[in-house]
């Protein structure tokens, strides 16, 4: 809902939005212009009667005189018939040059107010208020969902240049669209009186001395206020003995007599309008010149932030794949529900779609989170193609299908049929397509086919399940679906290391230089991914069409793409990268995978790895330029074959970015593996885990199981387990 709601509004109030934008930017800067221009007032106790006097001798036909929030201070006159306007000196009361109020600057209030086109516009000003603040509330909100919660809302930004702009910026300048809009639609409200009207100005004195002449200097009405506090003095016209001097202060609004200077009516400002004032000065910076800048900093953050947004959601539109024969979902007999997150899963959905449209049968496909059993009137069968994001989180097509789900009174009359899409390295394989066949069991939902799952973008485990579908379905059907290859980009190979080849386990250390692209292509995603270490490196060998991904040891700003491999018996991919060469090159790409990473903050943090685990770990070391405490457990066989960064490991710990190295050796006289330190350290691993370490692992699964179950023996008694830990996202395994 949030996401379709945000889509909504940027798509529909972005001209809007950015004509606010640009006019309030321009108009944040006339505040502080206001001030610079303004003559200081150097007398501290300055009163109004001795400025009015000061002022009136030297413009005797003076009508008003007005102090700016900024300080400024302009009297209005007469001389011979003509009317004048001059900014004053408040110390002699002398005029330093001529008001003009520029017109350009009129232009853009009268834009950003009203649209140049009356009350008319300025409901079109209010409705673009509202999507701003719309925007902006929903953006931080889906920020926050995107980078694992808020307590991450300031994590490092990951993806595309167009989509970090968005996030960046959003971040930096959520805050003041927030206020900025909010003062708007309060502002706007009050124009139309929707708000509480309170009156400020008292009733007009039916009494007055009718005399004339008072010196301004002796009236003590007037020299009870301080300059700092006047909005305007009004002068009662020439020769008129019932007319008044009119006084506003930020203290409210009164009447004083021109005969004998007695305070003749006085009305303090009520609540509603000191805080009308106060969302007045919010919104324009008047009076508070350093807020109005900072406001336009922020506000000029939307139209970077329109364009990049743009850009995401064209690229994302794009991506997904056309179904040109897309029935209805009211005339469908099957429909097709989607869960995708990048957009892969689609390409799966579209061949399937394809194949049984060309057994007659009439498709309809649509993301889950539409799902809506009440259209589907003549569906027979519902097939339910389903990713999963992050730690068995839903894709980002899929929101809200479970609660949908589980909202139903009774199942859909159609058989379902749940499909996962995932990838086996990582421990929530096809959790969420997992969850999904759980609760349709849960609710009675009548199976089409068992629930099955599609590894790595397997087109042989597609090809199956589409086997089996059309059996069920009375069919032969072909499910033959080429995998859309990603944007890879070329790495060329600059360094390499070698190791393990005493022990019989080839492993390099293979650096590449980083690919340089142009901001063009960098903006629309086409550039090199942005990367930490802990991400992932798909690279896709020759006579392949699938990705294997390797953990990086590297981030983007240590300037060079860094992995570890090591050579598995008939690896295709594996055989490839170790039979590279200096400035040979190969094809790959970034796959982001921010729950392997660090958590933020100075919470000590262990690391726990074997083997080309070590690749991500060395990554964390290389860049704790903070000097947390990091303390490295690294499995290996022996220390003169492969230990990995045998020489940085020493460095880092010289230069505190490691606290501590602990080495098993497991091919030597004493044998040790990893788990066996664990033990060895139990009290003080607790004890760190007792003051909120983080503790991350990475390698093979029977390495990670140990180490588990000798973590668990460890926090037993103190109450806590590995399962504990990970709930609360101190516990994270990469492991394969």
């Amino acid at each position: 809902m949030l996401r379709k709601l945000h889509k909504y509004f940027a798509l529909t109030m972005t001209v809007v939005i950015l004509v606010l934008s640009l006019s309030g930017l321009a108009l944040s800067v006339i505040p502080a212009w206001d001030k610079i221009q303004s003559p200081p007032q150097l007398e501290t106790e300055l009163n109004v009667a001795v400025l009015a006097a000061r002022i009136s001798s030297e413009y005797p036909e003076v009508e008003q005189i007005k102090r700016a929030p900024s300080g400024r201070i302009t009297a209005y006159y007469f001389s011979s018939d003509n009317a004048g306007a001059v900014v004053i000196d408040p110390a002699t009361g002398k005029g330093l040059r001529d008001y003009e109020t520029f017109s350009v600057v009129q232009w853009l209030t009268h834009l950003h107010r009203a649209f140049l086109i009356g009350d008319s516009g300025r409901l079109v000003a209010a409705a673009g208020a509202l999507a701003m603040f719309t925007l902006s509330v929903s953006g931080v909100f889906l920020l926050a969902r995107r980078l694992g919660g808020w307590r991450r809302l300031f994590a490092r930004s990951r993806g595309s240049l167009a989509g970090r702009l968005h996030v960046d910026i959003g971040r930096f300048s959520a805050l003041g669209l927030i206020m900025a809009s909010v003062t708007a639609l309060f502002m706007s409200l009050n124009t139309f009186e929707i708000l509480p009207q309170e009156r400020s100005t008292p009733a007009f004195p039916a009494n007055v001395s009718g005399e004339l002449g008072f010196d301004p200097a002796d009236m003590p009405a007037l020299a009870a206020i301080p300059v700092s506090e006047l909005r305007s003095l009004g002068f009662p016209y020439a020769n008129d003995p019932t007319d008044v001097f009119t006084i506003r202060t930020d203290r409210g609004e009164g009447y004083i007599d021109q005969g004998n200077g007695d305070l003749l009516a006085w009305k303090d400002a009520g609540p509603w309008q000191k805080l009308f004032e106060t969302i007045y000065m919010l919104h324009t910076g008047q009076g508070a010149w350093a807020l109005g800048l900072l406001m336009g900093l922020m506000v000029l953050g939307v139209p970077i932030m329109a364009v990049s947004g743009l850009v995401i959601w064209w690229i994302a539109r794009r991506s997904r794949p056309k179904m040109p024969k897309n029935a209805a979902a009211a005339k469908a007999d099957t429909v097709i529900l989607v869960g995708s997150e990048g957009g892969s899963t689609w390409g799966f959905a579209a061949t399937l779609q394809k194949a049984l449209v060309a057994k007659g049968h009439a498709v309809h496909a649509a993301p889950m989170s539409r799902f809506n059993p009440k259209q589907y009137s003549h569906a027979k069968q519902i097939l339910v193609l389903a990713a999963t994001y992050g730690d068995g989180t839903a894709p980002a097509s899929a929101k809200g299908f479970i609660e949908k789900l589980a909202a139903l009174e009774t199942p859909p009359s159609a058989k379902v049929s749940v499909l996962g899409f995932g990838d086996r390295q990582f421990p929530a394989y096809c959790a969420f397509a997992n969850l999904v066949a759980a609760e349709a069991a849960k609710k009675g939902w009548q199976e089409l086919l068992p629930f099955e799952t599609v590894d790595s973008q397997s087109p042989q485990d597609f090809a199956r399940w589409g086997i089996n579908l059309g059996k069920v379905l009375g069919h032969d059907l072909e499910l033959a679906h080429e995998p859309a290859r990603p944007r890879t980009h070329q790495l060329t190979l600059i360094s390499r290391r070698e190791y393990g080849i005493e022990v019989q386990a080839p492993t390099v250390i293979l650096r590449f230089a980083l690919p340089r692209a142009g901001i063009l292509a960098r903006l629309q995603g086409k550039g090199f991914k942005r990367f930490s270490a802990g991400d992932l490196l798909g690279v896709v060998p020759q006579g392949a069409s699938v990705a294997r991904l390797y953990s990086l040891a590297s981030g983007t700003r240590d300037g060079f793409v860094e992995i570890c491999v090591r050579k598995h018996a008939h690896g295709l991919c594996s055989g490839q990268l170790l039979g590279l060469k200096v400035g040979d090159s190969i094809e790959g790409f970034i796959r982001s995978n921010p729950e392997f990473s660090p958590a933020r903050g100075k919470k000590p943090v262990i690391l726990i790895g074997a083997g080309t685990g070590i690749g991500p770990l060395a990554g964390f070391a290389r860049a704790n330029a903070r000097k947390r405490p990091m303390h490295l457990y690294f499995g290996i066989r022996h220390a003169e074959s492969d230990l990995l960064y045998g020489a940085e490991l020493e460095g880092w710990q010289q230069e505190g970015n490691l606290d501590s190295v602990n080495i098993a050796c497991s091919r030597t006289d004493q044998r040790t593996y990893v788990q066996d330190m664990i033990r060895r350290d139990g009290a003080a691993i607790a004890t760190l885990i007792e003051e909120g370490a983080q503790v991350l692992v990475c390698g093979g699964r029977e390495m990670a199981a140990g180490v588990a179950h000798a973590l668990n023996d460890i926090l037993m008694p103190h109450g806590l387990s590995p399962i504990h830990l990970k709930a609360e996202g101190r516990y994270v395994e990469d492991v394969y």
